[in-house]
């Protein structure tokens, strides 16, 4: 065996998880996929330099035939026939796992990538409580001894796994002496623990995969399911997959990457933060034409995201897929009746619209948000599972119109600046220290929104944007005043122990990222860097 690994420390069930035999099938991914992942990686850069030089992406001609052809993917099984409300969060802690599981919604989307702080601990029992729910005997009792127990009362969540995207490595396993894939790590380590304990309980291995930038890599995904079912002697097709469009380029290749997946395929979903940042990543270097206005400013009803959702609806819905809606991410207050009020109008709206759209359903990322999602879709769903049905042949996106970014208007200010600032630092600080899902303004954050704000802090200046608030220019001397101002307001909220231990190398990692030359295209992979127990 050519694969090493560490054990996490304080965590006994990690020997239940990583035996010898799991890590036998984890070394025979990475031996078979490995080369293929890497070299897809390096063709991102190829790819986004081409298309910057051309001035704008495109629909691939070399695949015109498939988006012209007529097929569909595989029938969804019966088990995620009904998505009409899926609760997002991460599997660890038990808790955690425990109330989205017990929360009502119809589909757990069980997240090991951006809400998850990748701590080889954190991964591993995640792992561990996701075989232990597929058993159902995950339990746990708090410190001050308060339990938490699966339902018996009621149906179950159904587990959809995100793992982490190609990009991202694992410190903690070693194959033919070269760091580990997340991605082929979280899978294989899941896949080898529950598969078949899924199919006894009439659901199946079910997965979320996110951050792809093209077809070719929804193949190697594809070729990894088949791999894995013909080594566990699984049916093929029995693995199905949901595809995050969070990628600009991503966009333009819909019906490729379904193609490709399409014995395995259940659906795409439709997000803002990662699409917005992936739109500043990949036009970098394009000019004024791509400055993103303020991201609170950037709605999905603007004419940029409608053809974006719009196009993703229709394409589901012609090749029998399901359109995933985006992420509510509002976290009641339990002092605050007026706030909550708002919000939940907010999101009754927001989910009206997705659901009017044509979406099959949506994500929450509070369990009091699973009835007011659930009841919209009810209303236009009735007793049928999904809207599959609705085709949406009124639907005409071209390429400018997915690349219309002035359309999502052009407010940008220093007062969202410093929030983005504040935002990005106290994030990474959380997540630094174990937590990938962290509550800031009443909003469940997730990686996506640390991203989006240094993205767009990078890119003001990279521009010399002038605030219309302040009639200030962006420049690094007023950015690095900005982030001493945040890291200030942040050691007034925060014990001085833990503001030094966390949120003093995020912040200096937040100020790398935004005072930078260059553009760096994930803030996770040198955060991960600094996360300790991750190497």
């Amino acid at each position: 065996m050519t694969i090493s690994h560490s054990t996490p420390d304080n965590l006994p069930v990690a020997d239940e998880i990583l035996t010898d035999e799991a890590l036998a099938f984890v070394e025979a991914l990475h031996q078979e996929f490995a080369d293929r992942r890497n070299e897809l990686l390096d063709q991102r850069e190829v790819q986004r330099r081409k298309a910057v030089e051309q001035g704008a992406l495109d629909f691939l001609p070399e695949t015109r035939s498939v988006r012209e052809s007529d097929w569909t993917v595989a029938p969804a099984p019966e088990a995620l026939r009904d998505r009409r409300v899926e609760m997002t969060g991460p599997a660890s802690p038990p808790n955690m796992a425990i109330n989205a599981l017990n929360s009502g919604a119809k589909v757990w989307l069980a997240d090991l990538e951006d809400a998850a702080s990748p701590s080889w601990h954190n991964q591993i029992e995640s792992v561990a409580n996701l075989r232990d729910a597929a058993r159902g005997s995950l339990r746990y009792t708090s410190a001050k001894g308060k339990e938490y127990a699966l339902r018996e009362d009621g149906p179950r969540a159904v587990v959809v796994v995100r793992p982490r995207g190609w990009h991202l490595p694992e410190n903690n396993i070693t194959v033919d002496g070269r760091t580990g894939i997340g991605a082929l790590t979280d899978f294989g380590l899941h896949f080898f623990h529950t598969a078949q304990q899924l199919l006894d309980n009439g659901e199946g291995p079910y997965y979320y995969l996110p951050k792809m930038e093209s077809h070719l890599e929804a193949r190697l995904w594809d070729d990894v399911f088949t791999f894995a079912e013909k080594y566990l002697g699984i049916d093929h097709g029995t693995i199905r997959a949901t595809v995050l469009i969070e990628t600009i380029p991503a966009a333009f290749q819909m019906d490729e990457i379904l193609y490709e997946l399409r014995d395995h395929a259940s659906g795409l979903n439709a997000g803002r933060w990662d699409y917005l940042f992936s739109i500043i990543k990949y036009f970098r270097d394009a000019g004024e034409k791509f400055i993103l206005a303020d991201r609170s400013s950037v709605t999905m009803t603007s004419p940029l995201m409608r053809a974006y959702t719009d196009l993703l609806v229709q394409t589901c819905h012609k090749r029998n897929a399901f359109a995933m809606g985006g992420m509510a991410a509002f976290i009641p207050s339990r002092k605050d009746e007026e706030v909550n009020r708002a919000a939940f109008d907010k999101v009754r709206s927001d989910k009206t619209r997705e659901a009017g759209d044509g979406f099959d359903g949506s994500w929450v990322a509070h369990p009091d948000l699973v009835p007011v999602c659930r009841e919209v879709f009810d209303d236009v769903l009735g007793d049928r599972p999904n809207q599959v049905d609705r085709q949406r042949p009124d639907v005409e996106v071209t390429a400018d119109q997915l690349l219309d970014v002035p359309s999502a208007g052009n407010a940008r200010t220093e007062a969202e600046m410093n929030d983005n600032l504040y935002v990005a630092i106290k994030y990474i600080a959380v997540w630094l220290s174990g937590n990938g899902a962290v509550a800031i303004h009443n909003l469940m954050e997730d990686a996506a929104t640390a991203e989006i704000s240094r993205s767009q802090v990078w890119q003001q200046i990279k521009n010399s944007v002038v605030y219309s608030d302040t009639g200030n220019t962006a420049t690094r001397e007023l950015v690095s005043d900005a982030l001493d101002r945040q890291l200030e307001v942040l050691r007034g909220e925060i014990d001085a122990e833990n503001f030094e231990k966390w949120f003093v190398p995020a912040g200096r990692l937040i100020a790398d990222m935004v005072l930078r030359e260059d553009y760096p295209d994930f803030l996770t992979l040198p955060a991960y860097q600094l996360m300790e127990g991750s190497e």
